[in-house]
Parts: C-alpha cells; structure tokens; sequence
C-alpha cells in the first residue's frame, strides 16, 4: 500500500525532507504531496540582500530547484499558493486553502512533516502601516522590496530597522542601490550574535560605508502622510525615511502546531528527538526553523535559524521517512556574513551565553593579518577566543577582518566539535603561503595565547 506523506512548507527543511526520502522510495511506495503558501520552493533567503542590492540579477539565480523540478524529477506534488489553515491529528489530514482559487479542500496523510519555517519579528508599529515598510524573509518579500524601488521615482532615505545578519546585510545592499541608510539597533552594538567588542569593528565598517549607525536606539513609532512612512520615531529623534527595511530576528513559525497540539519548546520552536521525529507523536516529523534543537556544548535547547541546519535536518528526517536511520547531533551556532569588505565569523558561545551556562572561562584576543605582512594587500584579522579555565577547551570563537577572514572560523568550529583543547589546537598543521597566511595562522596565535591564559590561570 502506498504510504501518503504530506509536507507543510515548501523551503530548505520541507523540501530537503521530501526529496531525501523520494530518493529512498519510489513513487509507487511513497506519494509525497508538498504545500507551499508562495510562489517559490528551495531558495537562498540568504541570498535576498545580495539581490536587492543588484550583485545578483535575478531570482532564479537563488532558486535551487523550482516546483516544477520537483513535480517532473522528483514526483513530488508541489502545490504552491497553497497554505494549510489546520492539521486534525484524529483524522489524519490537513486542510489545506488555495489562496488563489480560495477553495480549501482535505488532503489525508500517514506521515506528515512540519517544515513551516520561521516568521519575521514585527513590532506593533509597523503592523497595517502606511506604505514602504517591508521585511526580508521570503523571495516574495524581496520581489515586493524591489519592485517598490524601481516603482518609486524618489526613495531617497532608507531606515533599516535591527543590526543583525540580515540587517547590515540590507543596509549595505541598499546603500549599494544609491539610498542613503541609517540602521537602528536597540543594543550597544551592530551584530549581536558576536561579542559588542567585536561588533565595535563592525560599526566602523558600517560607517565606513557611509552607513548611520544609531545603537541604543529603538524605534516606537512611524511619521506617515499620503499613506507613505515619512520617518520612523526612536527614544531619541525623528528619522527621515522613504522606505523602512524590518531585520528584527525571527521565531519560530509555530501557529499552526499550536494549534493542532504539537509539543513546543521553550524556545518556541518545536520538540523533536534526535531523528527529527515530533516527541510523542507518531509519524508527525519536523524540520528546519520551526524546531527547537539542542547546543552540542551546553546541552541546552536553542533555536538558531540557518539554512544549513535547515538542510541537514531535513536530510535526517527524509532519510528516516525513507527506512534508513540517521540522527541530527546538535549545533556550535557556527556563521558568517561579510559587511562591504569586512568579514566576520563566530561558532560556540559568545562570553554573555558562556556565563549564563556557568563556565569559568579566560578571553584571548589577538590582532593579526590575513597573508604575511610584507604582502602589500596585508590586511588586519582580529580573533577572539573563549577557553574553559579548568580543562583548556575551546568554548567559542569570532572572527573579524578582511579577506580570507571569516572562512578560518571553520577551522575552529571543527576544533569545537570535537572537543580539542586550545593547547591541541596551538599544534594544529594548517596550509601557509605567504598571499594566504602569515607563518603563524591566526587560528594558531589566537589558540597559542589562549593556551598561555589558561594556563596562567593554574591549569
């Protein structure tokens, strides 16, 4: 008897699942019917600022398999502009609503997967706005963002509203289209995913790109007329603004689980177990930035939302779904993004997130540069690292520099995972030539000064 799976989400977790799994069953044992509530399937969200900002030219360059990819090559039933409103567990079907023939109609499943991703952070003051606010998180809302702009005859200020990833991201892209940007960011500093000393690069980076940083600040309101935001209101000013970029984070898209009666996390995102099954239910699996997921060093639940963890996850349930068995062993929260010339990378924990889990640690930060410094393109990298006092391991790591800078955070990551200690990791063999590294890599610098720390501290 053919085995019904049905796929709630069209993006890297949903489809990851769906198509591992073909790959394992055929057609005539597995009918795989997918909902996808827009146009797109398998995209790089990532890649959304670097389309805005025209350094990619079109959509289809982030598009990694379209639906009808899927449908010819996979037989897989994808169902774009189709948004499952209710999941009945009893029945064992979703509902599901065509939002452009606005019919709905009842699709039963034996396996369904939870793969609805995430959703933007949306203040009160941007909810039902005037026009000229927009957030970042699909291909649709991108498309909608630029189309905007080439519509509009004088956007000429733009304020981006949080300084995370996606937030420096847009305000480069944006000042790459000719806008003049100001980017808001309530903490201290750009960046908070790496410590605020190393967010202070940063913002020089930021600024250097004619960017006004405004940290410490929030927003709490908009000026509108003519239907159009004219500025944004802060604790401290007025902004002016033509358009107004959301880069507040995201949660966990968990409305619909919570309404079917899913377990969910302290985090918000769903419970799974390590094969990406939905604790307590049978044949419900999950994946992607909908679910809670464990840190490899604390052991304690996190919802970090990457497209790579993203297709991982997806890869393990599909594999599972298919009658292979394959676990999903946690996350360092390992990332880079690059700001105009500027690059920075971080894995394991920063120092605020090593305190709160109770680790004794010392701080080692080393100023370096990416090639041997008699190169004349030499460029300064700076490296950061956190070691547990008592044992030497390594517990986080961030990088900020120019060139050949934000990959080396790789090297420390496979480090991390694999619990080395920094005095092991002083002795690492890493590749030298001079237009890549000077004699001493950084990594090992860094990892050689922490090793002195630790063991200054009695260890």
């Amino acid at each position: 008897m053919t085995e019904r799976v049905v796929v709630i989400g069209g993006s890297a977790g949903g489809m990851a699942t769906a198509s591992q799994a073909r790959r394992l069953r055929g057609p005539d044992d597995l009918r795989i019917v997918a909902f996808e509530r827009g146009n797109y399937t398998s995209y790089s969200a990532c890649g959304i600022p670097y389309w805005v900002g025209g350094l990619v030219q079109n959509a289809d360059d982030l598009i990694a398999r379209d639906p009808a990819t899927f449908r010819d090559e996979f037989a897989i039933d994808v169902r774009t502009h189709h948004e499952v409103t209710a999941i009945d567990l009893n029945r064992r079907e979703v509902v599901a609503r065509d939002l452009r023939g606005g019919g709905e109609h009842r699709e039963p499943f034996d396996t369904l997967v939870y793969a609805t991703g995430a959703v933007p952070r949306v203040p009160d003051w941007a909810r039902g706005g005037p026009e000229g606010i927009f957030g970042v998180q699909t291909l649709d809302d991108g498309a909608a963002l630029l189309a905007w702009l080439d519509a509009e005859p004088t956007p000429r200020r733009a304020v981006v509203a949080g300084g995370g990833y996606i937030g420096v991201e847009m305000a480069e892209a944006l000042v790459r289209r000719g806008l003049d940007v100001t980017l808001v960011e309530r903490r201290d500093e750009p960046m908070s995913t790496v410590d605020p000393d190393m967010g202070a690069l940063v913002r020089a980076a930021l600024c250097e790109l004619g960017i006004d940083v405004r940290s410490g600040r929030e927003i709490h309101g908009l000026v509108a007329s003519d239907g159009r935001v004219r500025a944004v209101r802060t604790d401290a000013s007025e902004i002016p603004a033509d358009v107004v970029v959301l880069g507040l984070g995201v949660r966990p898209n968990n409305a619909l689980a919570r309404t079917a009666g899913l377990p969910l996390g302290s985090t918000g995102g769903v419970l799974v177990d390590p094969r990406m099954r939905v604790q307590g239910l049978d044949g419900v699996w999950a994946a992607g930035d909908c679910v809670e997921t464990r840190h490899r060093l604390t052991g304690q639940p996190v919802h970090i939302p990457l497209g790579t963890y993203a297709n991982k996850q997806g890869r393990v349930a599909g594999i599972n779904i298919g009658g292979g068995y394959l676990t999903f062993p946690g996350v360092l929260g390992t990332a880079v993004t690059k700001v105009c010339e500027l690059e920075v990378g971080r894995t394991g924990l920063l120092e605020r997130e090593a305190r709160q889990a109770g680790y004794d640690y010392a701080v080692t930060r080393v100023e370096s540069h990416n090639q041997a410094g008699y190169l004349p393109d030499a460029a300064p990298m700076t490296v950061k690292l956190l070691a547990e006092r008592r044992t030497g391991l390594l517990l986080g790591a961030q990088i900020v520099g120019r060139s050949h800078a934000a990959k080396r955070i790789d090297a420390l990551a496979v480090a991390l995972w694999n619990e080395m200690t920094v005095e092991e990791m002083a002795g690492l063999d890493l590749g030298y030539a001079p237009p890549y590294s000077p004699v001493w890599d950084p990594v090992l610098i860094a990892a050689r000064k922490a090793a002195d720390a630790v063991r200054a501290a009695g260890c």
